[in-house]
């Protein structure tokens, strides 16, 4: 009888440790996609200052070159 309690009593305890490292896991899962997600955003943002930064110079040149005629 012992040993029935104590087979039972292991296999609920291992089975809770299942669901903490699948639970783990699912996190690990979950915050690598954002990392990913949040590169993408970011990538993204650079390129759209890139061009923001190009139109804003090729603006002044053109001024420029409307002030110096």
């Amino acid at each position: 009888m012992k040993y029935i309690v104590a087979a039972i009593a292991i296999a609920t305890l291992g089975g809770c440790g299942l669901d903490v490292a699948s639970s783990a896991a699912t996190s690990a899962a979950l915050k690598k996609q954002q990392m990913e997600q949040g590169k993408k955003t970011l990538e993204a943002t650079q390129r759209q200052i890139d061009k923001g930064v190009e139109l804003q110079q090729e603006r002044i040149e053109s001024a420029t070159d409307a002030a110096s005629k």
